[in-house]
């Protein structure tokens, strides 16, 4: 129990009073999704040194973040703001337990009863809410402006039984338009290569689109489960992967949740958005915010302060881009990541980690927790793409962290010390450096910079026949898709491979109900379309399984073995509580720039060896200038 200061000490003892008269429903261990706002005050707290350091898998549970909210207060009473007290009592209200009946500032009904001839309680709330957003960008190349929406009800019930378990449920029902365009189609391999059916090497023409026009590149998120359906073709058979056009699409998120031994032991069993081994919100190399939510099993044991253990095992979702059937016959796939930590109070974080995408099977060895995902696919014969992470931070509470993030997909250890090492597309790893400081003028203010490249190449994996499933569907081989994708999107970082990204971001939330950021992006990516595209720039390339190390096609050199696309993204954006009408009514917005152009080399992509560039304006690889609005408001939520 954390100690009361005498300033809430008539608060808590009323608080305390109440209880004994109401009922009160903890919802304890139900999750936090990672969009809300207590993520960002977490992670200000910490790097002020105002709460204990937090473990690396997210999301965190309503008790944990309700626990640690007091204690900020409780150690915090001199290093806060008025405003920033302000704004962590808001955090205090939200995330304490509720009495019974309905609560209009939640949006719920809460209840509590005993379950007949036990001393168990059961509790809950059963609630909705409402997000509605509208963005537009006008193009300069086109002359065109493209609208997009995203209307979402939430309707849900959260709860406890007994002490121990929680549950979730959320299902979202939204009305979306998300437009891109078709740029041209690409190579999963690259231009010229010879098919090897025996080894299932079928190289493939996919379609390359655009980011979503009416969205700040990069940005946006999926808000429905595997389809949607247009209003003119409500039926099985109009199940579409994108709404290029108004659509309607469902979502459900859910959850059975607890503890064990205290809190030395925390499980989840459910289908929620998650993040792991991320030094700033938002960065993780490894297992991403930005990833669609898929069902998984997951543990954290945390029994001191400095020592974090983690594990998940989960089944991933296939993207629906040829039918039901065909879309899903390669993509039976699961998902397995193990994290270790080790910090020293706020100054020292080191996280260690392994990953493994396999094709679904009773596989004991991904599943079982105390085991290196790593090395164990050399036991069973190599048919899985593994991957290897670590971090290290360091901390001056008060002032700010500095981080290196490091992720490996496949790596020839013989080359790690030769020069060929950085030229080998074999050689398919990501790398993050990063700082990030309090701005100490503002309430919850900070700066931060940071600098991700992505390798031809990571995140993906060549498909390949496994011996646990027929491999030919309507008489064509159908070999296993092995790629580091839930849902035909990333599972580490949202950028595709082959890239890089200088990333500055001011945030605050200056003012009780206010929050504001403004943000710089340059991103650079090789282009995965059109005559100059380069191989490995897609989450769905394919490394030629021979000769990697000699040829001259499967060299890499960034920015001068073929087109590159160059954007500099410009957004500042504010949210606002409407605090003078009863309903808790949020609203938001952003505004900015994003300007697009290509650099091109002089001769062939793909030449073996790194060639001038310079910027170009053609049709297929316009320049173009892109103003971005987008706003919309919160109901409930």
């Amino acid at each position: 129990m954390f100690k009361l200061p005498p300033k809430r000490s008539v608060f808590c003892t009323g608080l305390l009073l109440v209880m004994g008269v109401f009922p009160l429903n903890p919802q304890t261990h139900v999750s936090i999704p990672l969009d809300n706002s207590i993520y960002y005050i977490l992670e200000q707290a910490q790097m002020r040194g105002l709460c204990d350091p937090l473990p690396g898998a997210k999301p965190y549970s309503q008790k944990l973040i309700f626990e640690t909210v007091s204690a900020i207060l409780d150690a915090g009473q001199d290093k806060l703001t008025s405003v920033e007290r302000g704004i962590l009592q808001k955090a205090y209200q939200t995330y304490k337990p509720q009495a019974q009946g309905l609560n209009w500032q939640r949006g719920a009904y809460y209840f509590n009863t005993q379950i007949p001839k036990t001393n168990i309680r059961f509790s809950g709330d059963l609630g909705a809410g409402l997000k509605t957003a509208f963005s537009g960008g006008l193009y300069s190349d086109t002359g065109d402006f493209v609208w997009g929406t995203d209307n979402i009800i939430y309707l849900y019930t959260d709860g406890d039984v007994g002490e121990h378990l929680s549950y979730g449920f959320h299902f979202l029902g939204g009305v979306t338009r998300s437009p891109r365009a078709v740029l041209g189609t690409y190579n999963t391999y690259y231009e010229g290569f010879a098919d090897d059916l025996e080894e299932g090497a079928i190289n493939q023409q996919i379609t390359v689109y655009s980011q979503p026009l009416a969205f700040f590149p990069y940005s946006y998120r999926k808000t429905w489960d595997g389809f949607v359906v247009f209003p003119n073709n409500i039926s099985s058979e109009g199940l579409e992967n994108w709404p290029d056009e108004v659509g309607l699409g469902p979502m459900i998120i859910s959850e059975l949740s607890g503890e064990l031994f205290g809190d030395a032991i925390t499980y989840r069993f459910g289908r929620v958005r998650r993040e792991w081994a991320g030094m700033a919100e938002g960065r993780s190399l490894a297992f991403n915010a930005a990833a669609q939510p898929f069902v998984a099993l997951e543990a954290t044991f945390k029994p001191v302060y400095w020592f974090n253990f983690s594990a998940l095992t989960g089944v991933l979702e296939y993207f629906n881009e040829k039918g039901l059937k065909e879309s899903a016959w390669t993509s039976q796939n699961a998902f397995s990541i193990e994290q270790l930590e080790l910090r020293y109070k706020n100054y020292f974080h080191f996280d260690v980690g392994t990953t493994a995408i396999w094709a679904k099977r009773l596989e004991l060895g991904y599943i079982f927790p105390v085991n290196s995902n790593f090395l164990y696919q050399d036991n069973i014969g190599d048919f899985d793409n593994m991957g290897f992470f670590f971090n290290l931070k360091l901390q001056d509470p008060g002032i700010g962290k500095a981080w290196f993030s490091f992720f490996a997909d496949e790596i020839s250890p013989k080359t790690a010390l030769e020069p060929a090492f950085f030229e080998q597309d074999r050689n398919m790893y990501a790398f993050q450096a990063g700082i990030k400081a309090v701005f100490p003028w503002l309430a919850f203010a900070s700066v931060g910079v940071s600098y991700t490249k992505i390798e031809p190449y990571c995140y993906t994996h060549t498909r390949i026949f496994v011996p646990w499933y027929n491999n030919e569907y309507e008489g064509k081989p159908m070999p296993m898709e092995t790629a580091y994708i839930n849902n035909g999107e990333g599972i580490g970082y949202y950028l595709p491979p082959n890239s890089d990204e200088l990333l500055f971001r001011f945030e605050s939330m200056p003012a009780l109900h206010t929050a504001v950021h403004f943000q710089y992006q340059m991103v650079r990516h090789g282009a995965a379309y059109g005559s100059k595209a380069v191989d490995g720039s897609s989450f769905l390339s394919e490394l030629d399984p021979a000769g990697r190390s000699e040829k001259e096609v499967l060299r890499k050199f960034f920015l001068q073995d073929g087109a590159y696309q160059w954007q500099h993204i410009f957004r500042i954006g504010a949210e606002q509580a409407l605090a003078k009408i009863s309903l808790p009514v949020r609203i938001f917005g952003e505004f900015g720039v994003v300007y697009t152009y290509y650099t091109d080399i002089e001769g062939p992509a793909n030449a073996g060896s790194p060639l001038p560039y310079s910027i170009i304006d053609t049709q297929e690889y316009p320049t173009s200038v892109g103003v971005i609005l987008s706003i919309g408001f919160r109901l409930f939520l």
